[in-house]
């Protein structure tokens, strides 16, 4: 089936430069569009471009995901770029499983750079898998996108992936459905005996503190926060069987081997995680 053409608005109502994006049809009164998006009760992902970008919004407070045009492949995104920090504990995937589509940065990256990895995508709203051309998501057999709630579908196997990639958002935070022993029960029985799952906490540290001791409990405490420099993005990489404490060495050694594979600088990855190191002991302490 065709994509539905997006209905186009100036982005001056918003006071935006540029263009508004929507899943509309054409006969759509465009100001009540705008109060709506304007108001935050639109209820869709919506798309603002400029020439320059490409955003993915749920609503104006925050930008879910953008894409450059002169390099639709790049993680623009500091926390995307954290996230592949996983290739310093699995460096050769085959089995890749990410909750939540988004623009598909990190599908798009990981389908480029890891060729021999399956990647599958796990996304709730229709909404978002149905604009997953304008973000140049390829169609490849390789890249599988599911439409479902990653609660139910996470239960469906058990050690099936190298690593699980937990980015599930909607328009006020962390999925809440994720906020359950469950889930992150489920999660870590998804991973084969060397696999890590990285997931991304955002915004202040009450919005996702209980998620964190959810999963430290699943994993019985292997888990790293990392930091991510200029924002309020923290990634915890969890650790199925192996792999934790980390081998400071061993990440050191194994960053200047995938520097030179990937558009990615691991040495400054390994530093992230090196200044995480604290910020999990103060977590620990406020315990």
């Amino acid at each position: 089936m065709p994509d539905m053409p997006l209905l186009e608005l100036s982005g001056k109502l918003l006071g935006e430069r540029g263009r508004v994006r929507v899943l509309e049809s054409p006969q759509c009164d465009a100001r009540w569009l705008m109060a709506r998006i304007l108001s935050g009760r639109y209820g869709k992902p919506f798309i603002i471009e400029d020439g320059r970008t490409r955003r993915l919004y749920f609503n104006l407070r925050a930008v879910q995901s953008a894409m450059r045009f002169d390099d639709p492949f790049a993680l623009d995104f500091a926390y995307t770029r954290k996230m592949m920090a996983f290739l310093l504990f699995v460096p050769d995937p085959a089995d890749v499983l990410m909750v939540g589509l988004g623009g598909g940065s990190l599908a798009k990256f990981c389908h480029r750079h890891l060729p021999r990895a399956r990647l599958t995508v796990v996304e709730v709203n229709p909404d978002v898998i149905a604009l997953r051309h304008e973000f140049c998501i390829p169609d490849d057999p390789r890249l599988r996108i599911v439409q479902a709630d990653a609660v139910d579908f996470l239960p469906q196997a058990e050690a099936d992936t190298d690593v699980l990639l937990l980015d599930g958002f909607d328009g006020d935070g962390i999925a809440p459905a994720f906020l359950d022993p469950a889930f992150y029960q489920a999660a870590r029985r998804r991973l084969r005996p060397e696999g890590v799952l990285a997931a991304n906490f955002a915004g202040p540290e009450s919005a996702w503190l209980s998620h964190y001791s959810l999963l430290s409990e699943a994993f019985a405490g292997r888990v790293h926060l990392g930091c991510v420099a200029g924002g309020e993005n923290r990634i915890a990489f969890a650790f199925a069987d192996s792999g934790y404490p980390l081998d400071w060495a061993g990440l050191h050694a194994q960053a200047s081997g995938l520097s030179g594979r990937l558009p990615l600088d691991f040495s400054v990855l390994v530093e992230r995680l090196r200044d995480g190191a604290e910020l999990r002991r103060a977590l620990a302490g406020g315990c």
